[in-house]
C-alpha cells in the first residue's frame, strides 16, 4: 500500500530537520568545548590536561572503594547489632585497634593523594624548555595578548556580540571571539599571565590551564596542544559586568600555518590600537 503524497512530504520534511539539526551539532562536537550532559572532563589534548584526567580518575577510583566500604560497613552494623538480636546493648567503651587503624588509614590515603597531586602542581607550574613565551593580560572586559618572541606582536581578543555571529558560530554563542590565541601544535608555551585592572583567571580546560590575572603580578603556566583545531575557555574568576564577555579562543595550527599567520598577523596588527571600548559597549548591551 502507497503512503499519501502528504505523509510522504512529513516524512521528508522531518529528514531534513534531522539533518539540520545534525549539521549544527557538528561543528561543537569538533570544537573543544562542553557538551549538554557531560559528566566528565574535557578530553585532554595537552599533557597538563593528560596528567590532570588521570589523577581525576585516580581519586575518583579511591572515593568509590572509600564510599563502598562505609556503605557496606553501615549496612553490617545494621543487620549484625540491631535489636532484636541484641536485646541487652553492649557496654564496650573503646577499641585500640580499630582506633589506631581509623587515624593511620587515613592519613594513609592521604599520602597517596598528595604525593601524585604535588607532582602535577609543579609539573603544570613552569616550563623546562619553552620553545615560545606569549604574554596574557587581562582586561575588562578582554584579553590581550603579547608574543615577545616575534618583535612584541601585540592584539586584543573580544568575544563576537550574538548579533554579529555569523550562522556556522551559532553553537559557539559566548565563546567565538574576532582574534583567537594562535599557537603551533605540538610546542610548549610558557604564558606570562597578568591583570590591567581586577583580578581575572585565565581557564581553558581542554588544555589543563587554569591561573589567576593578578594585577602587578606576573604569574607563569604553560601548555602545548597535541593536534590542529580549537580550544575554548572563559574567564571563571567573576570581574565585573561583563565578566561573561571574556571568551578565550586557543587555535592550533601547523609550523607552516603558524609560520604563515604570524607573517600576515604582523601586517594587521602593526597599527593595533590598545583599547576598544565601542565593542566593549556591544558587548555589554547585546
Amino acid at each position: 500500500m502507497r503512503r499519501p503524497r502528504g505523509d510522504r512530504s512529513a516524512a521528508r520534511r522531518g529528514a531534513l530537520t534531522l539533518a539540520a539539526m545534525v549539521a549544527c551539532l557538528a561543528r561543537p562536537a569538533a570544537a573543544q568545548v562542553p557538551h549538554p550532559w557531560q559528566m566528565g572532563l574535557q578530553a585532554p589534548h595537552s599533557a597538563v590536561q593528560a596528567e590532570m584526567q588521570s589523577l581525576n580518575t585516580f581519586v575518583l577510583w579511591i572515593i568509590i572503594a572509600i564510599a563502598s566500604f562505609v556503605a557496606g560497613l553501615l549496612l553490617y552494623v545494621i543487620v549484625r547489632f540491631n535489636h532484636k538480636r541484641n536485646p541487652v546493648p553492649s557496654r564496650t567503651s573503646h577499641n585500640t585497634i580499630i582506633e589506631i587503624l581509623w587515624t593511620t588509614v587515613p592519613v594513609l590515603i592521604l599520602i597517596v593523594i598528595a604525593i601524585p597531586s604535588f607532582r602535577l602542581v609543579y609539573f603544570q607550574d613552569r616550563a623546562t624548555k619553552p620553545d615560545m613565551t606569549i604574554k596574557v593580560t587581562a582586561h575588562q572586559w578582554y584579553w590581550e595578548y603579547t608574543y615577545p618572541d616575534q618583535n612584541g606582536l601585540d592584539f586584543q581578543s573580544y568575544m563576537i556580540p550574538e548579533k554579529q555571529l555569523k550562522p556556522e558560530q551559532r553553537a559557539l554563542r559566548q565563546l567565538a571571539v574576532d582574534n583567537p590565541l594562535v599557537v603551533p601544535v605540538g610546542k610548549s608555551v610558557r604564558v606570562l599571565l597578568t591583570s590591567g585592572d581586577v583580578l581575572h583567571s585565565f581557564f581553558i580546560p581542554s588544555l589543563g590551564v587554569q591561573r589567576y590575572a593578578i594585577p602587578g603580578r606576573m604569574i607563569e603556566t604553560w601548555f602545548d596542544v597535541d593536534k590542529p583545531g580549537d580550544y575554548y575557555g572563559e574567564c571563571n574568576q567573576i570581574c565585573g559586568i561583563n565578566h561573561s564577555a571574556m571568551s578565550i579562543e586557543v587555535h592550533a595550527v601547523s609550523e607552516a600555518d603558524y609560520a604563515q599567520w604570524l607573517k600576515d598577523a604582523k601586517t594587521r596588527f602593526s597599527t593595533n590600537v590598545p583599547t576598544r571600548p565601542d565593542r566593549v559597549r556591544l558587548a555589554a548591551s547585546r
